[in-house]
């Protein structure tokens, strides 16, 4: 019995890996996907930005205070996609270079991309 004891041991631990694997990868899925609409979003404005700028300068009007707007929006759209693909590299397991966003090893020293030393964050 105690092979088949051990077989069933062992079987279990299989299963609860590939089911913390399983679950890990539905994870990352869904925030990129996230990822991916904050992008769509990022972009749909950057486009608003240039219609905004276009439509002021044929009309002549002064639209600093919109422009401004649109600028703190891109912005704070921009720092929900950073804490998305820190999210995502935590549970891949790995970090993003601050100076190019390079996807790099947490046990890596420098950027393998731009070569920047990678700076660790707690």
């Amino acid at each position: 019995m105690g092979r088949f004891e051990d077989a069933i041991v062992s079987a279990k631990n299989v299963a609860v890996k590939a089911g913390k694997k399983a679950g890990k990868a539905l994870d990352v899925s869904k925030l990129r996907f996230s990822a991916a609409e904050i992008d769509k979003e990022i972009n749909k404005r950057y486009e608003a930005l240039g219609r905004v700028i276009y439509d002021a300068r044929k009309d002549g009007s002064d639209v600093e205070a919109l422009v401004d707007e649109c600028v703190k929006s891109i912005d704070t759209l921009y720092s929900r996609l950073d804490n998305v693909n820190m999210k995502i590299a935590r549970i891949r397991e790995k970090t993003y270079c601050k100076s190019c966003g390079a996807v790099v090893e947490k046990s890596a020293i420098y950027c393998q991309r731009c070569g920047i030393r990678v700076e660790r964050t707690k």
